[in-house]
């Protein structure tokens, strides 16, 4: 895989491909024509994976009276065919191939009785739904690929949401170059480095936690060294960085510039940095000044952080309030 290429993989669907029950699709144009300049899609539609036809009988999740919370059966709508072992079978055959390619994220279709991740109806003996469910082929996925940024396309409409899941998938495209080159405990702590202020946005405790292992890594085993730091680190950024946080980051990264900026200049910036924690400015603002700054007097620590530009600006994703 080139360094830079990031797959993900997402529902066939939200491509714009006719493959749901009723031969349309669901487009999404943000997937398509934002985020899909920046990745490479690999498409999958389980229900056609187990070989069911297009159009189709519609399928629900259903809980058989007798059964435990975890015993969740796939059936057609109409005829009660049950297709849950085919559609788990499916599942576990889908995870190795997935690995294999590099994957880095995943993009499911909200509500799903196969791809949904959150709050997907669930359906009783009886006909009563409960909204407690998570898609066979999801939920498959999200136990074997913890550690992978997966999101449904409906929740991107958030804007806080929308941004965290682009800033995970980078973070994870950055994790495997590291540890899939020829990583020493010295480029792990240069990228450590690189990601204090972002994890000190996301959640400060991490950002500890992870040194503490950086500083023991030498004498500990490298996988486990690098598993470890997969997992910790990608679960921090899971935490939404919050306004106050941010902040903090904002003028930590100022301090930096005590003896270059003037009165006016200081002041400036540290308004725009107040404007934004009252949320009266979206974050691309103070950002963009940093930048600036970080050019123009060659703040070398600085401009190595990945947090002024943890994924292309382009998709603006920081330019809500």
């Amino acid at each position: 895989m080139p360094q830079d290429e990031i797959k993900i993989g997402v529902s066939t669907c939200l491509l714009g491909e006719e493959v749901r029950f009723d031969s349309g699709h669901k487009r999404d144009r943000f997937v398509v024509d934002e985020l899909g300049r920046y990745v490479t899609f690999m498409a999958v539609c389980p229900e056609v994976g187990i070989g069911m036809s297009i159009p189709r009988e519609a399928i629900r999740l259903v809980r058989p009276s007798d059964a435990n919370r975890e015993d969740i059966r796939l059936r057609g709508t109409r005829s009660d065919t049950d297709h849950t072992d085919a559609m788990l079978a499916y599942a576990e055959a889908t995870v190795a191939p997935l690995i294999e390619a590099g994957i880095c994220g995943y993009i499911f279709k909200k509500g799903s009785p196969s791809c949904g991740l959150f709050r997907v109806k669930v359906y009783a003996e009886n006909g009563m739904p409960s909204h407690d469910g998570r898609g066979l082929y999801a939920r498959v996925l999200a136990d074997r690929l913890p550690d992978l940024p997966m999101e449904e396309e409906g929740r991107l409409f958030d804007p806080t949401l929308r941004e965290n899941f682009v800033t995970r998938l980078f973070a994870y495209r950055r994790l495997k170059t590291l540890f899939e080159g020829a990583w020493t405990v010295g480029t792990l702590v240069a990228f450590h480095t690189a990601e204090k202020m972002l994890l000190l946005a996301h959640h400060p405790q991490t950002y500890e936690a992870l040194g503490r292992l950086v500083a023991e890594a030498k004498g500990r085993d490298r996988g486990e060294v690098a598993a470890e730091y997969r997992t910790t680190f990608l679960a921090g950024l899971a935490h939404h960085a919050t306004p106050q946080r941010t902040t903090n980051v904002l003028q930590h990264m100022m301090g930096y510039f005590k003896d270059h900026l003037d009165a006016d200049e200081k002041a400036e910036l540290s308004a725009l940095i107040d404007d934004y924690h009252r949320e009266l400015i979206p974050l691309i603002v103070p950002v963009t000044l940093l930048r600036h700054y970080v050019r123009k007097y060659r703040v070398e620590y600085l401009a190595a952080q990945t947090f002024l530009a943890p994924h292309p600006k382009e998709l603006m994703l920081r330019n809500h309030v």
